[in-house]
């Protein structure tokens, strides 16, 4: 069946999760975390999602947020940046306003163009991403904003990714999941979506039972794979 509805992790995807770091390492207050500002956000991006897979399996859920915190104490203190509360209250700060990706509003305008649905399915909470939304600028070209808070349980599993044909009325073949995560997009190839890969950093292909159907660089082909 064609593709009726394009549906986005949000942290990664279309919201830049380094700008938090990038940004805080270019304001005068922090100038210790210019030398190491990358290291910083990799761990914390790292830890956050590795959190989430052992909360999922370890039936311990709690909101993003939470999960989100825990990731940046633990890569302040392996980069050496522990004992600073400023710094770390300003990254949070941060965390609620990322930047969209440069060509997110454009992508997200020509699929309703095409008449498509499109929607966030994401890890996040509620209010972490409608802050995100409207930092960016993107709450009219989207549909909906779904968070896993509404089943209780991180993806990769199947009870996420339930909730778009739930929301849509869709089939799995109508629906094009599109992540930054490889271990994402691969879950949701085995669940039945098609799906595209935002390969950004040109990592290897995850070891896992399923592969995504495309791999991208950026988003700026996705109405063109919508439409295909």
């Amino acid at each position: 069946m064609p593709i009726t509805t394009c549906v986005f992790d949000a942290y990664g995807t279309l919201f830049d999760v380094a700008a938090a770091a990038r940004q805080a390492a270019a304001e005068p207050d922090f100038p210790h975390l210019q030398d190491n500002w990358a290291a910083l956000a990799n761990h914390w991006r790292l830890k956050q999602l590795q959190y989430t897979w052992l909360r999922a399996i370890t039936d311990a859920h709690c909101g993003f947020w939470q999960v989100t915190q825990d990731g940046l104490d633990w890569a302040l203190e392996a980069t050496g940046l522990t004992g600073d509360p400023k710094l770390r209250q300003r990254l949070l700060d941060l965390y609620w306003e990322l930047q969209a990706y440069p060509e997110v509003p454009e992508m997200l305008a020509a699929l309703k163009q095409a008449g498509m649905n499109t929607a966030i399915l994401s890890n996040g909470s509620p209010d972490m991403l409608d802050g995100a939304v409207q930092s960016a600028g993107i709450g009219a070209v989207l549909d909906d904003v779904l968070s896993v808070e509404s089943v209780g349980i991180f993806k990769p599993d199947a009870r996420v990714y339930d909730l778009v044909g739930q929301r849509f009325n869709c089939q799995n073949d109508e629906v094009l999941f599109v992540s930054s995560n490889g271990w994402d997009a691969a879950g949701a190839a085995g669940y039945g979506f098609t799906t595209a890969w935002v390969n950004r950093a040109a990592e290897p292909v995850d070891r896992l039972p399923w592969i995504p159907d495309q791999i991208l660089t950026d988003l700026t082909s996705i109405p063109d794979l919508a439409r295909a």
